[in-house]
């Protein structure tokens, strides 16, 4: 047990006294959590003393009905300024009607940019840290399994009262947040000047393509296509440029219509000068880290954003994290894998190929796109058909009506995304992309990943056993479920029945074995990242910028190379959630190897009930909830054992395609 201070010994003291020995330990915690956070403007010493003797609640039916009474307030406090921000950005977020120079501010206003002091201030905070255990991840992680609901409560009452963090802090935190959300929002490359290595204009003028989503989805595309590899290939290199700021400001503003190669850096056949775009990339993100700075004074037990993301917010350690990711690329079910691609595509594998995914699909992207249109001619249309489109993947009427029409889908200016309700009067937004006069299978194919988050969302907010416990323990959780609900896609069109259900399960471990080593490294990459920053604090954006470039590098080289070949390219750092959500790439990765484990245990089984029953446990940590979903806890082992089962399996169940040029047999 710490040395208590003079005044806390002295209030353990008198509590003990008059509550009795058997409330020790639950006083001498709760009065350390209140000394830990209590400063000079919370009162004089005499005055915390006062405020622990008369504020104690002792075990029993008082305390439940502390608990109550607590969560109910935070429920409502919470709840209602999270709808009141997620309208305030809700224009900033979609596409057109723009307003300049209004949506921002709307987007960036607050009101309540000091709630977690103010919860200090007026003495709610240290109610629920003097009576409720605000438990490590550790105690959570040896001890959990054995709390009851009430005691897991209890527990996210008292976490919810962190740090004391300055109002002019969170004022910034927002502004940059948002500044490096809406650059990456923005950040559309024009492609109707791009040219491949034979001076070939694929792209009509006005076409853009969001980095990095929507190129990478542009690059998946080409599979189908006889002409696809030259495009390919400059689709990497434009990549490439985004990557290392050398995309022309003329190509950015449309200035200049002659033909942009990425491959060769030339513009109208001359090099490209120093008007690009430069290092705004590696500003955004350095402005990040040094906010990062600021907030890490204020969390002595998690004194850097790598601590905070991981112990806090994820709830896996660092070290955990960092195993699986190099524990999935590092297995040996990756020799067959690339091996069995490179079978699938006719060719050597080039390092574009890491986005290959889709490995028994012979429909070109017109052919997709037709069958999107035609079931759902635009995004109202999808919104309308979800209750329709639930009752088809088995949810039942009641269930299907509820939980579709609480869903509205819109088109988002930047990437798509789900936005979940905080309280139960309130639906969930679903927010996808769209062609300029259809919904396309880009947007639908976003449009059923977005599906998957807004079922987890609507169930742990309707279905969960109470209010503290709403939500799922980290953002993988809702991961898996999206990327569940996304390789539904074509059932849903009508292009896959489900009926030959050990071919699709074997096509899907390959395809999620493939997705979540191509995002490992990434993840990877990141955490190496700021590890650097840690290390290097002063750096500059020019020096973040060679720091990545050296990781992307390092990375492939020892997990990619081996199978893909060289990369000029440093494909590894593409990933914009770098720049506007710091530390979040991992989430996909354990999203995918989480998902793989839930739609094992799901086989043969209800995946709506399932669905139901899995996103309406509770907020435990990862580790509880899928041995309580699944029957054992986060491994990436399931999922690269069935790939490389389901290889061997997959190769006799998908014909052989007749044969065509060595370029683009597939």
């Amino acid at each position: 047990m710490e040395h208590l201070s003079a005044e806390s010994a002295a209030v353990v003291a008198d509590l003990v006294k008059r509550h009795g020995d058997g409330e020790r330990s639950r006083i001498e915690r709760g009065v350390r959590q209140v000394a830990a956070r209590w400063q000079e403007c919370d009162g004089t010493p005499a005055q915390f003393q006062s405020f622990c003797t008369d504020r104690f609640v002792p075990a029993g039916t008082d305390l439940d009905r502390l608990v109550e009474r607590l969560e109910s307030a935070l429920e409502q406090v919470h709840g209602h300024l999270y709808e009141m921000r997620r309208t305030l950005r809700r224009h900033s977020d979609l596409a057109g009607d723009e307003f300049a120079g209004v949506d921002d501010m709307l987007a960036t206003f607050d009101p309540a940019p000091d709630l977690a002091e103010q919860m200090y201030r007026q003495k709610l905070a240290f109610l629920a840290l003097l009576n409720l255990p605000r438990e490590t991840l550790a105690t959570m992680l040896r001890d959990g399994p054995n709390w009851d609901h009430a005691h897991w409560a209890a527990v996210r009452i008292a976490q919810s009262f962190d740090a004391r963090i300055p109002a002019a802090l969170a004022d910034r935190a927002r502004h940059v947040g948002h500044a490096a959300s809406q650059w990456v929002a923005r950040h559309h490359i024009p492609v109707g000047t791009l040219v491949d290595s034979s001076g070939t204009r694929w792209y009509a003028p006005d076409r853009t393509l969001l980095t990095h989503w929507l190129v990478r989805e542009e690059i998946k595309a080409q599979y189908n296509d006889a002409n696809g590899l030259p495009r390919q290939r400059a689709l990497a290199a434009v990549l490439g440029r985004a990557i290392d700021g050398r995309v022309p400001l003329a190509v950015m503003d449309r200035s200049d219509s002659r033909d942009w190669d990425p491959q060769t850096g030339t513009l109208g056949g001359s090099p490209i000068g120093a008007d690009v775009v430069g290092l705004a990339r590696y500003e955004h993100w350095t402005e990040q880290f040094h906010l990062a700075q600021e907030f890490d004074a204020h969390h002595p037990e998690h004194p850097t954003a790598i601590a905070r993301k991981f112990e806090l917010a994820r709830e896996m350690s660092e070290h955990e994290v960092e195993q699986l990711l190099t524990d999935l690329l590092d297995h040996p079910a990756r020799i067959d894998l690339a091996a069995f691609l490179r079978a699938r595509l006719g060719r050597d594998l080039e390092p574009f190929d890491i986005y290959f995914d889709d490995v028994a699909e012979a429909r070109s992207a017109s052919e997709l796109d037709a069958a999107v249109t035609a079931r759902f001619p635009d995004e109202k249309a999808f919104e309308h058909a979800l209750p329709q489109v639930l009752r088809g993947l088995g949810f039942s009427a009641g269930d299907a009506d509820f939980l579709g029409s609480r869903i509205r889908v819109e088109i988002a200016r930047g990437s798509g995304h789900a936005m979940r309700p905080r309280l139960p009067e309130y639906g969930a937004w679903l927010r996808t992309s769209r062609l300029k006069d259809r919904l396309g299978w880009d947007g639908f194919d976003t449009a059923m990943h977005e599906l998957g988050h807004n079922l987890e969302q609507l169930c742990s907010t309707f279905f969960v056993p109470r209010p503290a416990l709403r939500n799922v323990p980290n953002t993988a959780c809702t991961e898996a479920f999206a990327f569940l609900y996304q390789s539904l896609g074509k059932r849903v069109l009508g292009m896959d029945d489900g009926s030959a259900a050990d071919r699709a399960f074997a096509i899907d471990s390959i395809q999620t074995m493939l997705s979540a080593c191509q995002i490992a490294g990434p993840s990877l990459l990141e955490l190496h990242a700021w590890r650097w920053l840690y290390a290097n604090p002063h750096a500059d954006a020019a020096a973040l910028r060679t720091e990545v470039l050296t990781i992307a590098s390092r990375l492939w080289k020892r997990f990619y190379q081996r199978d893909f070949g060289a990369d000029q390219n440093h494909l590894l750092a593409a990933y914009q959630h770098m720049i506007a959500h710091p530390l979040y790439l991992a989430d996909y990765t354990i999203g995918h190897v989480m998902s793989h484990q839930i739609r094992s245990f799901m086989r043969g089984k209800d995946i709506a009930a399932e669905t139901r029953r899995i996103t309406s446990i509770g907020r435990f940590t990862p580790d509880l909830w899928m041995r309580r979903a699944v029957g054992s806890g986060v491994s990436p082992l399931p999922l690269a054992e069935a790939s490389g089962q389901a290889i061997k399996q997959t190769a006799a169940l998908i014909e052989p395609r007749a044969e065509t040029p060595e370029f683009v047999r597939r």
